[in-house]
């Protein structure tokens, strides 16, 4: 498995400087790849009928592609993966845009994991149905991937038109597309068009099977593409036996890529969130 390590949203602040370090610090220590989470907008608890969810206007998410293309200029070979970016809240040919501008920038370090996301409120403040999000995902992928590729191209889909254009600068080579998500529609989604898997649980039977009826929908589709899966883990309430045995059942699942989140295990700042991050490194050295 390749490691990798997350980056602390919530708890880098906003000093240019310290994510900076943060982005060369996480290079230097041998990380494969950095995980970065994405939400546009965080709703107002104190709202008409309240609200309930996991993140709120009062937790920071630093935009992925801008954050990004800043560390592309600081570092030069840890990979970059949104985790997952909330494609159908935006506008495929903008996200596109963006992509390949990253990757260009980045010399092709960018892998692009997609979800659906959870958060009405962000949909709505972005024009975009929340209703259909799942079946206008695979539409857009389909559209990006065009787009990567096609110096003039024409789409006419359900949901997207493209009348003889196209974006330029182009990157030199294929975007991974990885589905994040573990609903059926998702992974039937994940199994055709993706690159890889970004599972939403731990490493259980569950979780194994999912895996097992992706593959095995790839191979009745005569699809023999590589296939990673992403999986994290969490530094908070650990200890190097749980690390190590939490990432040995993802490794005999399959996993191919594993990322550690060093937030919410109390405050610290860049040089903390690198040396836990490189405690959980240790700690799986003999795997």
């Amino acid at each position: 498995m390749r490691i990798g390590i997350v980056f602390p949203h919530n708890e880098i602040g906003t000093d240019p400087g310290a994510i900076r370090a943060w982005a060369e610090g996480a290079e230097a220590a041998g990380f494969d790849h950095a995980l970065i989470y994405d939400h546009v907008l965080g709703a107002d608890p104190d709202r008409p009928g309240g609200f309930s969810g996991p993140y709120d206007k009062d937790v920071a998410f630093h935009e992925p592609f801008t954050t990004f293309a800043f560390m592309a200029a600081v570092t030069r070979s840890i990979e970059f993966v949104t985790t997952v970016l909330v494609l159908p809240q935006r506008q495929t040919a903008l996200v596109a845009k963006q992509a390949a501008e990253v990757a260009v920038l980045s010399e092709n370090r960018l892998r692009l994991g997609v979800g659906t996301g959870w958060n009405e409120v962000e949909y709505e403040a972005l024009g975009e149905s929340f209703g259909n999000r799942g079946r206008r995902q695979a539409e857009q992928v389909e559209l990006m991937r065009a787009l990567w590729t096609s110096e003039s191209l024409s789409f006419a889909g359900r949901y997207h038109t493209v009348d003889k254009a196209s974006i330029n600068p182009r990157p030199s080579e294929p975007i991974p597309v990885w589905f994040g998500g573990a609903a059926p529609q998702l992974l039937d989604r994940c199994a055709r068009l993706g690159d890889g898997w970004m599972p939403v649980m731990g490493p259980t039977p569950d979780a194994r099977d999912c895996l097992t009826a992706m593959l095995d929908q790839r191979k009745a589709l005569g699809i023999d593409a590589p296939f990673g899966v992403q999986a994290q883990a969490q530094y908070a309430g650990g200890n190097p036996d749980r690390w190590r045995r939490h990432a040995g059942k993802w490794r005999d699942i399959g996993a191919t890529h594993l990322a550690v989140a060093t937030h919410n295990a109390g405050e610290t700042n860049v040089d903390g969130h690198i040396a836990r991050a490189l405690e959980y490194q240790a700690a799986l050295a003999d795997l």
